[in-house]
């Protein structure tokens, strides 16, 4: 069977930086790369990884050779014949590329690889939801890479790897394998007949989400790269979903006579988003603008402004808002959007943290001579003001959403207190509940499904606003969250249904279902529809219900075991913000085990490398290790009975049934691996720290233990090869594209096999 392969000939890349930018390709700290011992040289790494991805005639570019010597190499390595697939966009996997790159190329040659200008690529690792930061932000030293003709000892080594690729996945590469992003064209497939169901009124509203595949550069500008295609429109609307949201820059968006070089383009972005709007509402959808605003700029922009030069984050400083000029620009840019693409439902607001915008949005106000005797609060809510007189300006009728991400607790009331009435204010619902697992006591943040909310946070923020007369949304998360990111969603139906149950309880007006991940149409969303009946019906009534729609009469009842499994197993897992987003749980059994300590630390849902005490957050190691060993057996259970649900299904429901089974292997072996790694790691650094090596006996005994993990760290990689081969879906996410390809898990196996021979 033929690898499938991405072309990505003739495509404009879709960042198109400002013609103001003056961006330099970001460096920081350039520690010297990993290297790959399990591979005979690192083109033969580079060669390998890219093989399904990047056309041989761009590899050989890359290192300076023809194509026929990168098949020769590839060959060699029993990688199959590349199979051309022409595909809409390179852009969808851009990230995936960048990361497996990022330490086999320096960044002259990246950019071959990626047909990407400087200022494009730089723009991407600053704009691209931090990007550069989830890189490590430091770029590793990498020598140029060459072609080199392959000696006699590199030829017996690409030998044996053959003969690993034939024994472990022979049989597999000759079965069809699902192209990457096939979920796209199927999502994407729309029912001339459909009609969105107006008979039952949504208690919880708006009910808005993100795309499933979205891309975070700027999809307004590249309506190819559509966003919410009719066919996922349709699907969210049917099950209850009224609206999605987008992110958005908003100097890209409107015009500006005080800054001109604002606004380029902007006339193909609104038509597109005028198009958008009027092919959601059909299907009862509104869109929603994400405003994280004002974006910080160079300091090249303040030249001739000076009074509106804020505090510094890295190369930028914010346009401070303290000015009036700039908060009049902000509304104006709003008025104008709003104005020029009827019908827009709306736009949320972030406005204390992810990108740096006023002096308080990362707490650093004081820093500046306009702002220091300030109060943040009175800074954020101001913020908030000029986006809602825009707004409203443009369209009475629009929603203006403040979330208050990232606001201390000692600034919320103040912040509430001074919002507009018009204004809807969201909090995120899970926020400051206290957990205690494997004996550790901590708090939630957000992303956490394992927790269930409210939390004392949201219920405090929520009263304080319907005190001040705002509607109220909670923030949740209700297909996945960064606790498993790597399947479109987890069946923890009981979990969703409490949370569910919850919120009437907590008399909300609406909720945003996702960030940037977690947009599947799945049953999980289904759920929620199941509580807008008058009278809501109890938790179980929900959930048996939906377990008929999903399994059939004679399977109903196994889901509903294995969902109480699932969900059961999952309230054990250790969260904590550093374990979700840097743990190798959205890596999964593709991150590499390491016989020597890389010495590197983990960034954020980037690279995990070895680096447990980065992963393990509050719990010690044995904890953390055990308490996904804790998931891994009660999801098991839940799995045993999955398939008997599946196996009952009727026709009707078998393909959706055998999808919900797939994920949830594809979970339990992302459980497995984190304990594993963790387990694997902590034995390998005791074994490099001789003093704790007491006997030649302990050491041998470490040495088996760790050999019996390979083993099934080798099985896992095997069986998680099978699944993905089979779906596409399995791996990827919007915002981080996909975090792991088949020929990955590929890899894992040589690396385990290479370090278990080393021992």
């Amino acid at each position: 069977m033929k690898f499938k392969i991405f072309l990505y000939l003739l495509i404009l890349p879709i960042f198109t930086p400002p013609i103001f930018s003056m961006e330099v390709l970001p460096t920081g700290p350039t520690p010297d790369a990993l290297t790959f011992p399990h591979f005979p040289t690192r083109m033969h790494a580079f060669i390998w990884r890219n093989w399904p991805v990047v056309e041989v005639e761009r590899l050989a570019d890359v290192l300076g050779t023809s194509a026929a010597n990168v098949r020769e190499v590839a060959e060699s390595m029993g990688l199959p014949e590349q199979q051309s697939i022409a595909v809409k966009d390179r852009n969808r996997i851009y990230i995936t590329l960048i990361r497996r790159n990022w330490h086999l190329l320096p960044y002259e040659q990246l950019l071959t690889l990626l047909k990407m200008s400087e200022e494009q690529l730089a723009y991407a690792l600053r704009e691209d939801d931090f990007l550069y930061i989830k890189l490590g932000s430091l770029k590793p030293m990498c020598e140029p890479l060459h072609y080199s003709p392959p000696d006699e000892e590199t030829k017996k080594r690409c030998a044996k790897i053959r003969r690993m690729v034939q024994e472990s996945f022979g049989e597999e590469l000759q079965k069809p394998e699902e192209a990457r992003f096939h979920f796209i064209d199927e999502l994407s497939r729309a029912d001339p007949s459909f009609t969105p169901d107006s008979s039952v009124k949504p208690r919880f509203s708006p009910r808005y989400i993100y795309s499933y595949f979205a891309i975070f550069g700027d999809p307004l500008l590249h309506p190819e790269l559509d966003p919410y295609p009719d066919g996922l429109l349709q699907r969210l609307s049917a099950l209850g979903v009224d609206g999605v949201w987008m992110h958005t820059v908003l100097r890209q968006l409107a015009p500006s006579e005080l800054f001109p070089e604002f606004g380029v383009d902007h006339e193909i972005r609104l038509q597109n988003l005028r198009n958008l709007v009027a092919r959601a509402k059909k299907y009862g959808m509104g869109i929603y603008l994400y405003m994280n605003e004002p974006r910080a700029m160079p300091e090249s922009f303040f030249a001739r402004r000076p009074e509106m030069k804020g505090v510094q984050g890295g190369d930028f400083f914010t346009m401070c808002t303290s000015h009036p000029a700039v908060r009049q620009w902000l509304t104006d840019s709003l008025a104008y959007v709003f104005e020029q693409v009827p019908g827009l439902a709306g736009v949320f607001t972030i406005t204390a943290s992810e990108n740096l915008t006023s002096c308080a949005s990362h707490h650093q106000h004081t820093r500046c001579p306009r702002c220091k005797d300030r109060s943040a609060a009175d800074i954020i809510a101001e913020v908030n003001q000029a986006i809602e007189a825009g707004v409203h300006r443009g369209d009475p009728d629009a929603e203006v959403i403040a979330w208050d991400w990232g606001w201390r607790d000692d600034w919320a009331a103040d912040i509430i207190r001074n919002l507009p009435k018009s204004v809807s204010f969201m909090s995120v619902s899970e926020w400051s509940k206290p957990i205690t697992r494997g004996g550790i006591e901590s708090t939630v943040g957000e992303y956490s499904i394992s927790t269930v909310g409210p939390g004392p946070r949201a219920t405090k923020h929520w009263a304080l606003a319907k005190q001040a007369g705002l509607r109220t949304l909670a923030k949740m998360q209700i297909n996945i969250t960064w606790e498993l990111s790597a399947v479109p969603y987890l069946p923890v139906l009981d979990l969703i249904a409490e949370h569910c149950e919850n919120m009437l309880s907590a008399d909300i007006n609406g909720m945003m279902l996702s960030w940037s991940l977690g947009g599947y149409p799945s049953p999980n969303l289904e759920l929620i529809r199941k509580f807008d009946r008058e009278p809501a019906p109890s938790r179980e009534a929900a959930l048996d219900e939906l377990a008929l729609s999903c399994f059939g009469p004679d399977g109903a009842s196994y889901g509903r075991k294995a969902w109480t499994a699932f969900s059961h197993a999952f309230r054990e897992y250790p969260y904590n913000a550093g374990v979700i987003y840097q743990c190798p749980a959205q890596y999964g059994p593709s991150n590499l085990l390491y016989d020597v300590p890389t010495k590197y630390k983990a960034t954020m849902v980037g690279f995990p490398y070895d680096d447990v005490d980065g992963w393990r957050g509050p719990y010690p190691a044995d904890v953390f290790a055990g308490q996904f060993e804790k998931v891994a057996s009660g999801w098991q259970e839940g799995l045993q009975d999955l398939e008997m649900a599946v196996e009952r299904a009727p026709a009707a429901q078998k393909k959706s049934a055998n999808d919900q089974l797939r994920f949830a292997r594809a979970a339990w072996h992302h459980f497995r691996t984190i304990a594993n790694q963790t387990r694997f790691t902590v034995l390998r650094n005791e074994l490099w720290h001789q003093e704790q090596a007491k006997s030649e006996s302990e050491r041998r005994d470490r040495i088996e233990t760790m050999k019996k993990i390979i083993r099934d760290e080798i099985a896992i990689a095997r069986e998680l090869y099978s699944l993905i081969r089979e779906d596409s879906r399995i791996g990827y996410e919007a915002s981080n594209h996909y975090y792991y390809l088949p020929v990955d898990l590929m890899e894992k196996v040589i690396n385990c096999q290479y370090i278990s021979e080393s021992l």
